[in-house]
């Protein structure tokens, strides 16, 4: 074999270890919307500071993503509780977090999917007033809330259609509660309106999601759900148990990074994008390094 051939064989040899070395070892999943792409640029950099092949493929469809997995072709992505529960395997019981945690870790570990450690944060539906009102009312849980309205408080309440209609949603909570705002106290709008009217003095209180960045950014306090109504949205990492088996580092990071979240914490990251205009990439890049984890 001449010298020019072997140097051609050796170039390929080395291009395609070079490619090889390139590629991705674990891809990482997320849904399409902030939270979930902040997770998954988090995700993606702390498993690339420890020496990890990452592709980031955030921006998927809840349906899609859960899918993905289940075939093989994602990793790891963020989860939350109440989804997998309901939405992906169809229990309609209704359980508390904890309960709520291990049903899921059961019924996925059956289908190759492992629930790592859930954090603190706590995606579901909430309740929420402004700060200053809440403090001079002092209702501070939906009890107080209840109380308030059963001693003649006119109270204004801000709902989406989906929840003010649903078998799940505003009349049982009120059942539950023992109270009832008053079809003239109740306004019905859009989501993302609730915050605005909320915010701008139109309504009293607003249906909110826990995490969602407007909540620190107009100075919001949630309603404590004292009687535990609202399911479990708890955000926690899950991976495929092959991946897990083949790098138990990976769970020991995630780990690490869901025991920093809970819903304050989840709530500032979301503003930082959403309201202050951070990159995703900044965000998660700040979260790491104020934690001690990059």
């Amino acid at each position: 074999m001449n010298i020019t051939i072997k140097s051609a064989l050796a170039g390929l040899a080395l291009a395609g270890f070079s490619m090889g070395a390139q590629a991705a070892d674990i891809v990482v999943g997320g849904k399409n919307f902030t939270e979930q792409q902040i997770l998954s640029a988090i995700t993606q950099q702390v498993l690339e500071a420890k020496g990890h092949n990452v592709d980031n493929r955030a921006g998927m469809g809840s349906a899609a993503v859960r899918q993905a997995m289940e075939n093989g072709q994602i990793d790891v992505y963020w989860e939350y509780t109440g989804t997998s529960l309901i939405t992906y395997n169809k229990v309609e019981e209704k359980l508390d977090p904890q309960a709520t945690y291990e049903r899921v870790k059961e019924l996925d570990a059956e289908k190759g999917i492992i629930w790592l450690n859930p954090s603190e944060a706590n995606n579901t539906y909430a309740l929420a007033m402004r700060a200053g009102d809440s403090e001079e009312t002092g209702i501070k849980t939906i009890s107080d809330l209840a109380q308030a309205v059963n001693d003649g408080g006119e109270l204004t309440f801000a709902s989406n259609a989906e929840f003010y209609a649903r078998a799940d949603g505003l009349k049982p909570l009120q059942e539950a509660y023992g109270f009832e705002f008053g079809r003239a106290n109740i306004k019905r709008m859009d989501t993302g309106l609730v915050y605005q009217a909320l915010k701008d003095g139109q309504v009293d209180i607003g249906l909110v999601f826990a995490t969602d960045g407007r909540i620190p950014a107009f100075n919001f306090t949630v309603l404590a759900d004292d009687k535990g109504y609202f399911p479990s949205y708890a955000l926690a990492p899950v991976i495929r148990d092959e991946v897990l088996e083949a790098n138990p580092d990976i769970g020991e990071l995630l780990n690490e990074v869901s025991a920093k979240l809970n819903d304050e914490v989840m709530a500032k990251l979301n503003a930082s994008v959403d309201v202050d205009k951070v990159s995703v990439e900044n965000a998660a890049t700040q979260f790491l390094k104020d934690n001690g984890l990059i």
